[in-house]
């Protein structure tokens, strides 16, 4: 959701958690009952089911790595169009928080300030291996909560001059980008503000806050593919939800309703979703986290697929493969809309201004970006993948 923006404390959007190592043995510790579920690509997995949930909660265990894959499925989208941005965002903005969280510490870790002391000190010496003990961790920003504070100003201060002084925004702009930026630095490991508080003022501190202004400001305009992000799945979302809803119709009812009408008779189309609602037929939409426990390659990296239909996926394409071979197609998305686009039932203007502004936007900020579309043309399935690596 919009760093600035009033914000609900509850989401009513059904979701499965899927949780990370860290996140089973978490509520397995804590004798939480946890859920065997069967995902969209007909992979079981373990995890949580929430039907309403508070975003600051889910944001929480995301940030400390509980969790790898989100699922969200409806019948349609439309009517919840306001929560599934937001929940977009939301994911969007958790993995950006965790990436520049691991690449300040990175910076903290190999900073000049940090080897001199390493020099100085071999025998008590300070790497990604050092491990303080979380309870006097917290103890020591406690006590030290003024210094940990003007640390933090230290470092927002020339950021926000330039956001006021930016004459291209708008005050609630600028509004939402002093929050984004004191969110950025708020959600860092404590043990990131335990060593700038400690080497406050000491030889190298300064520089070593230069270079961590310059990953916020890199960052503060990657946040810019939120949005951009968000308007994309919900066009892909929407897309999937009527394609649905058409195949739907004409399987269940045969040509007694005109699968076009679907699309613009409120009337059918309600009665459409109430059978759908009765024979639990969905679209899915899956998120899945790179986490900062993953390997190199997936730190930071954020997919995103959108199914249209739940009709056990995997096992379906394999099948398929086994008799067909060439039946699977994949191609890019951009690709799918151009052809798409030939057909005139299908409207993919939107979804293909969407895209280009997403590609531009990620090409900007150096944020690698793909899309896969994957149609299997015997089952009218097709499975829209989004990765961004951050």
């Amino acid at each position: 959701m919009s760093a600035g923006s009033k914000r609900k404390t509850i989401l009513d959007l059904p979701l499965k958690l899927i949780l990370t190592e860290e996140g089973v043995n978490f509520f397995i510790k804590n004798q939480k009952k946890l859920n065997r579920f069967k995902m969209a690509d007909d992979v079981e997995e373990y995890g949580i089911y929430l039907d309403k949930f508070s975003p600051a909660s889910v944001q929480r265990m995301i940030l400390i790595d509980y969790i790898s894959k989100i699922e969200l499925s409806r019948p349609e989208f439309m009517s919840k169009r306001q929560e599934i941005m937001d929940l977009s965002k939301l994911i969007t903005y958790s993995v950006l928080y965790g990436q520049m969280d691991i690449i300040v510490f990175d910076k903290v870790i190999h900073s000049n300030l940090i080897k001199r002391w390493n020099r100085l000190n071999p025998g008590n010496i300070i790497d990604e291996q050092t491990n303080i003990n979380q309870s006097y961790l917290e103890k020591v920003l406690t006590k030290n909560q003024k210094l940990v504070y003007e640390v933090k100003q230290e470092i927002l201060a020339p950021i926000f001059m330039g956001i006021k002084q930016n004459e291209s925004l708008l005050p609630e702009e600028k509004n939402i980008q002093l929050f984004l930026a004191e969110k950025f630095l708020n959600t860092l490991r404590p043990f990131n503000w335990f060593i700038l508080s400690r080497f406050k003022d000491t030889q190298d501190y300064y520089s070593l806050l230069d270079d961590i202004r310059d990953v916020l400001r890199d960052f503060m305009e990657k946040s810019k593919i939120a949005e951009y992000l968000a308007l994309m799945i919900m066009e892909l979302a929407i897309n999937a939800e009527n394609t649905n809803m058409q195949n739907f119709a004409e399987r269940m009812y045969q040509g007694t309703i005109d699968s076009m009408a679907v699309l613009y008779d409120s009337n059918i189309r309600e009665k459409i979703l109430a059978d759908m609602r009765k024979r639990n037929e969905k679209v899915f939409i899956s998120w899945k986290l790179g986490g900062k426990s993953g390997s190199i390659g997936t730190r930071g990296r954020l997919m995103l697929s959108v199914y249209n239909k739940e009709a056990e996926y995997e096992g379906l394409k394999q099948s398929i493969n086994d008799k067909k071979g060439s039946d699977a197609n994949k191609k890019s998305l951009m690709d799918y809309y151009k052809e798409e686009s030939s057909d005139p039932s299908a409207n993919t203007e939107l979804g293909l201004y969407y895209l280009t502004y997403l590609s531009e936007a990620c090409d900007k900020v150096n944020v690698r970006f793909e899309s896969l579309v994957n149609q299997i043309s015997v089952s009218d399935l097709t499975v829209i993948t989004l990765s961004l690596h951050f």
